[in-house]
């Protein structure tokens, strides 16, 4: 089996290492993901650039966390889920609504449902919406340009997604609290 390393400032290669200096600068430590994403510089550096430009999206810091938690949820990634529930956390979306989103059920605001009925759509159908979905998302108070806003969310969490996948990425002793496991459905 072929096992990744989680490379610190001080292993990293080279090209790696600017970017890994920025991160423990911006989270105050290097997370397990970018220490694995760290073996590719380009990777590493793809996944911070499009966080940070993901961030510039005129949907609110909760509702990005709506897309990424959403995305994370129908990935299935254990690593993201206990992340993105501290981000959740941070940009103050409703706990109820944090639940929710771990649970794998609806909101009980019908905006922010509406967001994450939409993203979970864009996922589940490999981006496959039909013209209503979209209609329903801007019907609910999004704009056309939040579309293309939530496939850049979902594009940032399938990099990462698919690294903890394949990398198995342990979770950093900071998102123990926030372990997370995917919920079994209702037979």
């Amino acid at each position: 089996m072929t096992e990744f390393s989680i490379y610190t400032k001080d292993t990293a290669p080279t090209g790696s290492i600017p970017t890994l200096e920025a991160a423990e600068k911006k989270f105050g430590f290097i997370p397990n993901l970018l220490g694995e994403l760290a073996e590719s510089p380009v990777a590493v550096e793809a996944y911070l650039s499009l966080s940070g430009t993901f961030g510039k999206s005129t949907l609110t810091p909760a509702e990005q966390q709506v897309v990424l938690l959403t995305t994370s949820y129908e990935n299935e990634c254990h690593y993201c889920m206990a992340a993105h529930t501290g981000g959740a956390k941070m940009a103050k979306l409703d706990e109820g609504a944090i639940q929710a989103l771990r649970a794998g059920e609806p909101i009980a605001d019908p905006k922010i449902e509406a967001l994450r009925g939409f993203t979970r759509k864009l996922v589940v159908n490999r981006g496959w919406v039909q013209p209503a979905d979209i209609d329903s998302f801007v019907a609910a108070g999004y704009t056309r340009a939040n579309v293309f806003e939530v496939i850049t969310g979902v594009a940032l969490k399938t990099i990462s997604n698919y690294t903890n996948h394949v990398a198995e990425t342990p979770l950093d002793d900071k998102l123990a609290a926030l372990k997370w496991d995917k919920p079994a459905k209702a037979a």
